[in-house]
């Protein structure tokens, strides 16, 4: 079965202008990637578990936050290596300066047979949509495009 992965949109408005947060994956195999390479704060979730509960749940793992309050649906998409992303949006804000993030242990470097911890997001940030469909894994972009329809901008 293909996997799947709920998380949340949070998006705010500056000076009028609509951004959303998003977050850098971490660990060695994202260090020197960045555009196209972040993310709505996500993870999998069992075909038994509540996808909006995973959702929140990932999220908290991800950014140390607890997020709540009125969420929208976003139309499921499928990225390019086949997982489902199901994600809702929300209004919010958090200070992504003070976000902390779980952490996840793999060999590294390759057949070293040294293990090595690295947080599974690294940094996180607001972007203007503009700059954040450049930043955001390519398939995401149609979440922020939804948001900003739904939001009548």
């Amino acid at each position: 079965m293909a996997k799947q992965s709920a998380g949340i949109l949070l998006y705010r408005f500056i000076n009028n202008q609509l951004q959303v947060f998003l977050v850098h994956p971490g660990g060695p195999f994202y260090k020197n990637k960045d555009d196209g390479s972040w993310s709505i704060p996500k993870g999998e979730f069992a075909d038994d578990e509540n996808p909006l509960d995973a959702a929140k749940r990932e999220f908290l793992e991800e950014t140390g936050q607890i997020i709540h309050g009125n969420f929208t649906a976003l139309t499921p998409i499928r990225q390019k290596g086949g997982k489902t992303v199901h994600a809702w949006a929300i209004e919010g804000d958090v200070d992504h300066k003070t976000m902390v993030s779980n952490t996840f242990e793999i060999e590294w470097p390759p057949r070293s047979g040294k293990k090595q911890t690295f947080p599974e997001i690294d940094k996180a940030a607001w972007f203007d949509t503009g700059l954040a469909k450049i930043k955001i894994n390519a398939a995401q972009s149609e979440l922020i495009n939804e948001l900003a329809l739904k939001i009548n901008l």
